[in-house]
């Protein structure tokens, strides 16, 4: 039987961390435990499939994420240690055992041989996978690097800090290049949005803040989302995100002009821990503490247009259900969910709160 989205895949332990393949339907979690774990997922009811499990890391598993070839899998872990796994058979290629001086938190490609990790410490490494050793190191943010992303030619490296900041780094040139003024809360999450004219950052107080791409220094928006917080944050378009939150709702949300667009998903109660998209951008996925990874439609969302014009908000209406499974069917999820939200003409209905 075929499904509009794969079954959700339960874990032992809670899911820190999600990546899916870029091209194939692969998805990489790691747990608490330090365990990493490779499922093939599928629409056709019962076809999930756990092809290997990993449990090189001695505590808890904080990031995963693939090479951009598809072919490795780097993991970071609470023990300090990176480890570089083979995707076909999880065997374990390459490892940093005191890859840094304090817990790993985050890790992203850069290109096949390149990529960055940041720690709990503000410490930021570039490592090259050809020297076997980091080509940069810098501590130039105070709190943990929560999150990373790099522009289209893997030149400028950003990164999101619990201090509040985004650091600037350039990687052709191996240094560290600003750091922007303080922001309100952690900054949880960072992307390129605009076809790289923007970069959005995602806090703990609730709030995205907006930077133009040649002025880090300070921010250029920001847009209240009436969520707990900002915990994760990908780009589904050019002007369209996904945003995680302590409350479990993942909100759509449209950046320039800002709109929350409506719910696509939830973990109820549950805190989310990070969101991957899959490529064609038809699927997203996302884990959470109740120790399940959800796959939700999101093919709606890239023809979803926006309206310049703002009309004025009624309070006490829910968010708009933007997949089928985004909980329009019960008061009692709802109850919690109270948004500001604006009426949705019947045609265009896309530019609600």
């Amino acid at each position: 039987r075929l499904r509009d989205t794969p079954e959700d895949i339960c874990f032992e332990a809670t899911a820190n961390a999600i990546a899916l393949h870029p091209a194939r339907p692969l998805l990489a979690a790691g747990d608490v435990d330090g365990d990493v774990y490779l499922y093939s997922y599928s629409c056709t009811e019962g076809e999930n499939r756990q092809l290997w499990s990993s449990g090189h890391h001695l505590k808890s598993c904080r990031d995963v994420a693939f090479s951009q070839d598809g072919q490795k899998l780097f993991t970071v872990s609470k023990d300090k240690s990176i480890h570089v796994l083979t995707v076909e058979e999880g065997r374990l290629e390459t490892r940093f055992p005191k890859a840094h001086g304090s817990a790993l938190n985050c890790v992203l490609p850069i290109d096949n041989h390149i990529f960055a990790t940041g720690d709990d410490d503000g410490g930021l490494k570039v490592w090259d996978l050809r020297k076997g050793d980091a080509i940069l190191e810098a501590r130039q943010q105070e709190e943990y690097i929560s999150a990373m992303a790099v522009d289209g030619n893997g030149k400028i490296l950003l990164t999101a800090s619990g201090d509040g900041t985004l650091g600037v780094f350039n990687v052709k040139r191996r240094r560290f290049e600003l750091v922007s003024e303080l922001q309100n809360g952690d900054l949880t999450s960072v992307v390129l949005l605009k076809r790289g004219k923007k970069v959005a950052c995602g806090s703990s107080e609730g709030t995205i803040y907006l930077f133009n791409w040649d002025g880090f220094g300070a921010a250029s928006d920001r847009f209240a989302l009436r969520a707990e917080s900002v915990d994760c944050m990908v780009p589904i378009t050019d002007s369209i995100v996904c945003v995680g939150s302590l409350d479990g709702v993942i909100r759509a949300v449209n950046v320039l002009p800002n709109r929350v667009l409506g719910c696509v998903g939830q973990h109820l109660g549950e805190p989310i821990e990070q969101l991957a998209v899959a490529p064609g951008r038809q699927l997203l996925a996302s884990c959470a503490h109740d120790q399940k990874v959800k796959f939700w439609d999101i093919s709606a969302l890239g023809g979803l247009v926006v309206d310049d014009y703002r009309k004025k908000k009624k309070k006490g209406v829910p968010l708009r259900a933007l997949s089928s499974k985004a909980a329009g069917s019960g008061e009692d999820f709802f109850a919690d969910l109270r948004d500001e939200a604006e009426p949705e003409p019947a045609a265009a209905g896309s530019d609600s709160d």
